[in-house]
């Protein structure tokens, strides 16, 4: 993938008017000119600024990945909420003091506004955790400033932002991954390489389950006063304004599982949530990853009106592809396998003309692969047979980002697997079986579900 020059940090800076903003901004050493014995040259680290600094991006993104890679260092850190910000500011700097000389090392950036943080010219990566209404400007944003962008799932609130992403990316030379780790997980890797070298036969069905998280109540709550550390204002963005109450946003203080993710201003809710991790790996299975179904029905039920978190509690979509496989899709029940239930957080089953496979995501019985005949499960793959790397989702766009070369969730494979989701919820929410044009991605001939295609669901269907 050929990279263009990036933006200088004025010229960026300039283009989206905080040059007198960002003179006062904090600088540091950049992680690449630090090293010790045994770690990568300081010329092979990929300098990493994190955008978001909630419950995904240091829990998991930040504590369980990037702090350990001694190819990657984190020298900035972006949020609008000063207490998380300075939490997670403070592990940095002492996760990477106590591997450093005494005094060698200058501490970790942070900045309220996006936008400074990738005005920086020695930062070449960024990591995007924010709620999901602010995910495609941003990375648009990075593209533009030259930064190499891993960005949360699910990526995009419509399938023109996912357009847009692509066009951006590939404008500017920038290596893109989506933020999830299910490609990593052995065993579905294992079953994408089964189906994908034909060891099921001609896949016929494909049933995907993902938990119904969503299915609780909360009711509209009082405004209340906005926490000292958080500017609200600016965490709202480009979504429409509401009364600040806690329950739309996060809990101060806290990195639990924030409200925002049940609210149809800031996101989808489960659909495109968990249905972007287990979704993506049917598609992977099929080979479909770079296409779309070409018809939609489903189903779902939406909480009581005037109720804060408004998402879908349950649903059931089915797609219809090209080739006549049929794709089911839903949150309302453990899937049945060989005569008994298992307990699956989540799931994906491939079912071909010579058998099928079962992979899950919760207790023991679904961690690994279930398949009839049993003997598919463990069957060999020759030297010539299909293969995919195993590492870790932090690892791969890393090693894109040095070699220049794709990841293996890019934005085309994060835009039609976010779009698969999204075609079920416009289908639920119209209440229409929808016919699907994959290659031009319009609806033929539906004017009220093309106008679904360049703005997001914010609220449920009147009755």
């Amino acid at each position: 993938m050929p990279m263009t020059s990036p933006l200088s940090r004025r010229s960026f800076l300039n283009r989206t008017g905080l040059v007198a903003a960002a003179g006062a901004a904090p600088w540091v050493i950049p992680g690449r000119a630090l090293g010790k014995a045994g770690q990568p040259a300081p010329s092979e680290r990929v300098t990493v600024g994190m955008i978001g600094t909630g419950r995904q991006a240091f829990l998991v993104n930040l504590q369980r990945q990037f702090i350990k890679m001694p190819d990657v260092q984190v020298v900035a850190l972006c949020d609008v909420d000063r207490w998380r910000l300075g939490e997670v500011q403070k592990f940095v700097e002492k996760s990477y003091a106590a591997g450093q000389p005494s005094g060698q090392y200058k501490g970790c950036a942070t900045y309220k506004l996006y936008q400074e943080l990738l005005g920086r010219d020695d930062i070449d990566a960024v990591m995007i955790s924010t709620p999901d209404h602010w995910h495609t400007k941003i990375a648009i944003d990075a593209a533009a400033a030259g930064k190499h962008v891993a960005l949360e799932k699910p990526i995009i609130r419509s399938i023109g932002e996912g357009q847009a992403i692509i066009a951006a990316m590939r404008e500017h030379g920038r290596v893109f991954r989506v933020d999830s780790e299910m490609r990593s997980q052995e065993r579905l890797l294992r079953m994408a390489e089964l189906v994908r070298n034909g060891r099921v036969g001609k896949v016929k069905a494909v049933r995907v389950g993902v938990p119904a998280g969503d299915d609780v109540d909360c009711p509209a709550t009082p405004e209340m006063p906005v926490p000292e550390d958080l500017d609200y204002e600016l965490w709202q963005g480009p979504a429409r304004r509401a009364p600040y109450t806690q329950e739309r946003v996060h809990a101060p203080r806290q990195f639990g599982r924030p409200g925002w993710m049940r609210v149809l201003d800031y996101c989808d809710g489960m659909i495109t949530n968990w249905g972007t991790h287990f979704c993506d790996i049917a598609l992977w299975c099929m080979g479909a990853e770079r296409t779309g179904p070409v018809e939609i029905e489903g189903q779902g039920v939406w909480p009581p009106a005037g109720q804060l978190w408004n998402v879908l509690k349950k649903f059931e979509v089915t797609y219809r592809f090209a080739d006549g496989v049929e794709f089911i899709y839903e949150n309302t029940r453990n899937p049945a396998i060989a005569g008994e239930v298992v307990k699956s957080t989540a799931y994906v089953k491939i079912e071909g003309s010579e058998g099928w496979i079962f992979a899950g995501y919760g207790d023991a019985a679904a961690n690994k692969l279930i398949a009839e005949p049993a003997s598919l499960a463990t069957s060999e793959l020759g030297p010539d047979a299909l293969r995919f790397p195993l590492k870790s989702d932090k690892q791969d766009f890393i090693d894109a980002v040095k070699s220049g070369g794709r990841t293996l969730e890019d934005e085309e494979v994060g835009h039609r697997v976010t779009s698969l989701c999204l075609l079920g919820h416009i289908a639920i929410h119209l209440g229409q079986r929808l016919r699907w044009d994959p290659v031009a991605e319009q609806f033929p001939g539906n004017e009220a579900a093309n106008a679904y295609l360049s703005k997001g669901i914010l609220a449920p269907p009147e009755k």
